[in-house]
């Protein structure tokens, strides 16, 4: 996993996550984003601890990060992942609020790119989320582009993710992906999954089956001195996946709707994503639950296996 190369007047490292790292042991990182902005409490509590816990299972210490009075903490204990969970102040920290949040000692949930850099610089190379952020549709009159891609271009962290936000437009998400040198695979599928559905009909470039496969390409990738992330696409399991039809008229909805507000940047992908939770009936919300589960068992594998190829 490599040792720690931070600044620790930042940071606060829990103390089962610096003996992991200490020790060269898999380490997991989670977002906190999904706990703030994510989810309504108290299942954002609830699914928070059951992330770990799929982690730990594994043999793997799972890794919350978020800012906490303007300290970026590596791992949350149970009073803090409950604040985190409630408090209604939470700001979110993407790489262009990092030194801001920090600064002024704010609260903030870290996002795909936020948690991509903290746990970068304490040496995690696996982090597991929902989807991540990517060129939102229309984004040619609106240049409204996830900072989640150019993360993905310039920092060392395999992503294991079911794809990007469904409510993005994932052809031109994938090529911005290709022009920044971003490898892209797919978890045992050769179609991009579109977040609450397996299906999107876009074709991915490379597949892996085992865990071992995608720990090979990390590990190759940065061993060759290529900077950047490795994007592991793992679909939701089949049971849990909605239509694909009818999530497609649900978003169109949801963003109609948003359109109509007037809102954009940063409050628009928790709205979206509030909206098609209701406009769905809470099936979207069960969707995106299991999903990330599934996500945290794919996840811990692979560190797993990175870990014995970095060690052995």
């Amino acid at each position: 996993m490599g040792g720690l190369k931070l600044n620790l007047k930042y940071f606060d490292i829990k103390e089962e996550v610096a003996k992991a790292i200490k020790k060269n042991k898999p380490v997991v990182a989670l977002e906190s984003t999904i706990i703030s902005h994510g989810m309504p409490y108290p299942r954002n509590i609830e699914v928070a601890k059951k992330l770990e816990e799929t982690i730990r299972d594994r043999g793997v210490t799972p890794a919350t990060i978020a800012i906490i009075d303007g300290i970026i903490k590596i791992g949350l204990n149970e009073k803090e992942l409950e604040f985190m969970g409630t408090d209604k102040n939470i700001l979110k920290a993407s790489r262009m609020d990092l030194p801001i949040v920090i600064a002024k000692k704010s609260n903030a949930a870290t996002t795909v790119a936020g948690t991509m850099i903290a746990a970068n610089l304490a040496g995690i190379k696996v982090f597991v989320t929902g989807g991540i952020g990517g060129v939102h549709r229309h984004a040619q009159e609106t240049f409204d582009i996830s900072a989640d891609l150019q993360e993905l271009s310039k920092t060392n962290v395999a992503v294991v993710c079911a794809g990007p936000k469904a409510i993005l437009d994932l052809s031109l998400t994938l090529e911005y992906l290709e022009t920044f040198g971003v490898p892209l695979v797919g978890y045992q599928t050769d179609e991009l999954p579109s977040f609450y559905s397996r299906k999107s009909g876009i074709k991915i470039p490379y597949r892996v089956d085992t865990a071992k496969e995608a720990a090979l390409i990390m590990k190759a990738k940065w061993d060759l001195g290529l900077q950047g992330g490795v994007l592991i696409t793992n679909p939701i399991p089949e049971e849990y996946s909605m239509n694909e039809e009818e999530i497609k008229s649900i978003i169109n909805k949801a963003i109609e709707d948003s359109e109509k507000l007037g809102i954009k940047g940063k409050e628009l992908t928790p709205f979206l994503l509030s909206r098609i939770k209701d406009l769905s009936k809470g099936e979207s919300l069960q969707a995106n639950i299991e999903l990330v589960l599934n996500n945290a068992k794919v996840g811990a594998e692979i560190a797993k296996e990175f870990y014995n190829l970095s060690n052995f």
